[in-house]
């Protein structure tokens, strides 16, 4: 029986990086991320670069037919080759207003390995989460175990008592594209009380 409390995923932000890496699994799934996304009609929201993963998922996206949004910020489209072939770019006054449209647009997030930047957006829309900010779900793909170092961090936090169990089962953690789907589209958040907005964090 199909279960009707599945989360509506009809668009979901991606935070990876700008840069390509040496790892070939990693370039080649960021594509086929994509190409799911396009095949699911599930719409892309991601940083609006051509650069890198980024272009790798957008790719694969638009190539299989999919829509894509592009959302950057004014002082990076000087610095970085901007994606000119989306269904929207969309540019904002700087970062944390990328995040809130990103946000905005977004049902749900997926991380792909990256470096500082898709760190940060991870764990700020984590905290968002965590302070009941938004109920939807948030995907960490862990690609030839990038990320088997933090989970084990964020382990020792848990350990250590510095992490909520809940807080931490708020990332939704998989190696393979559709189980990481499957498990956002039955995803069941947290009952948090919206005691504050985002402009506030």
């Amino acid at each position: 029986m199909e279960n009707n409390n599945k989360n509506q995923l009809k668009s979901i932000a991606v935070f990876c990086a700008s840069s390509e890496g040496n790892d070939e699994k990693i370039y080649t799934e960021s594509y086929r991320l994509g190409k799911i996304l396009a095949q699911k009609n599930i719409k892309l929201v991601f940083g609006g670069s051509k650069l890198g993963l980024m272009d790798q998922v957008a790719a694969g996206t638009l190539q299989n037919g999919g829509e894509v949004i592009g959302v950057i910020p004014d002082f990076l489209k000087t610095k970085e080759v901007v994606h000119t072939d989306l269904t929207e770019l969309i540019t904002t006054k700087d970062m944390h207003e990328r995040k809130l449209k990103m946000h905005e647009l977004s049902d749900g997030f997926i991380a792909l390995p990256g470096g500082f930047g898709t760190f940060e957006e991870l764990f700020e829309i984590v905290t968002w989460g965590q302070l009941g900010l938004h109920q939807n779900p948030i995907g960490l793909l862990n690609i030839n175990g990038f990320y088997d170092d933090l989970i084990a961090m964020l382990k020792t936090m848990v350990r250590k008592g510095l992490l909520r169990k809940e807080n931490f089962d708020l990332l939704l953690i998989a190696e393979d594209i559709e189980e990481l789907l499957e498990k956002m589209y039955n995803f069941k958040p947290m009952p948090v009380p919206k005691w504050m907005n985002k402009d506030q964090t």
